[in-house]
C-alpha cells in the first residue's frame, strides 16, 4: 500500500456537478447535436479558444468571439458567453464531507483546476460561480485547501505535466506521495506516469469508493 500524503483535487465536475451535464441540457435546447460543446474544446485541444482562455492569453470577450468562429466552422452558431454562463456548477457535499475527513486524518489537501479570469475585477475564480451565494460556497471549499493551483495564474493548464510537477515543488513531495483526481482522463493520464495515484471521478459515490481503495481506509 502507497503511503500517501496529499490528495490532490480537481474542481469542476469533481468538487462539484458536471458542467457536462448543463452542455447537454443547452445542446437539447437549442438543438444543437449532443455533445458539440465538448467537441469544439477537444478540437486543437492546445490552441483553441478554451485552451487560450484557461492559460489567460485571451479574456472573456476575446473568448466569446473566438468560440463563436470555432462553432460556426462546425456548423452551429454558439456564442462564447453562452458557454461560461453553464461552467458552474452545484458543489456535492458528500465530497466536502471526504474533505474534511481527510483533513482530520492530517493529509494534505490541494487543488489543481483549469479555470479562466472571470467577474469585474478579472479574478480566478475556480469554481466559475458568478451569482454571491454560489461564489461564497466555493470560497468555503477552496479554504480547505492549503494549496490552489490555477491554470489562469500559472500560464499552464492540464494535462500539461508541468502543472503537477508545480504542486509537488509547492507541496515538497514526490510525485508517488500524491493522490490526483480529475473527471477527464485525459488530465489523469500524465499525472499517473508521474508515479501520482489516481481516481476518475465519474460520480461521487464511485470516486470516494475507489479512493477508499486506494487509500485503505474508509473515507467519510
Amino acid at each position: 500500500m502507497a503511503d500517501y500524503k496529499a490528495i490532490i483535487w480537481d474542481f469542476g465536475g469533481v468538487i462539484t456537478s458536471s458542467p457536462f451535464e448543463a452542455f447537454n441540457r443547452y445542446e437539447a435546447a437549442q438543438n444543437l447535436p449532443e455533445n458539440f460543446i465538448r467537441g469544439i474544446n477537444a478540437t486543437n485541444p492546445d490552441t483553441n479558444a478554451w485552451a487560450r482562455f484557461e492559460r489567460s492569453d485571451i479574456d472573456a470577450a476575446e473568448f466569446d468571439s473566438a468560440f463563436r468562429s470555432e462553432a460556426l466552422a462546425a456548423g452551429h452558431d454558439v456564442p462564447g458567453r453562452d458557454v461560461l454562463a453553464l461552467l458552474a456548477g452545484d458543489i456535492r457535499p458528500e465530497i466536502v464531507a471526504v474533505l474534511d475527513g481527510l483533513k482530520a486524518r492530517n493529509y494534505r489537501l490541494a487543488c489543481i483546476t483549469n479555470n479562466v479570469k472571470t467577474g469585474n475585477d478579472d479574478a480566478p475564480n475556480p469554481g466559475m460561480a458568478r451569482e454571491p451565494k454560489k461564489a461564497a460556497q466555493v470560497a468555503d471549499v477552496m479554504a480547505r485547501f492549503e494549496l490552489v493551483i490555477e491554470s489562469s495564474v500559472e500560464g499552464v493548464r492540464k494535462p500539461d505535466p508541468a502543472i503537477y510537477q508545480l504542486a509537488c515543488n509547492k507541496l515538497e513531495l514526490n510525485a508517488n506521495a500524491c493522490v490526483f483526481l480529475d473527471d477527464l482522463g485525459i488530465n489523469l493520464k500524465p499525472a499517473r506516469a508521474m508515479g501520482m495515484g489516481t481516481v476518475k471521478v465519474l460520480s461521487a459515490a464511485q470516486a470516494i469508493a475507489d479512493l477508499a481503495a486506494l487509500l485503505g481506509h474508509d473515507v467519510p
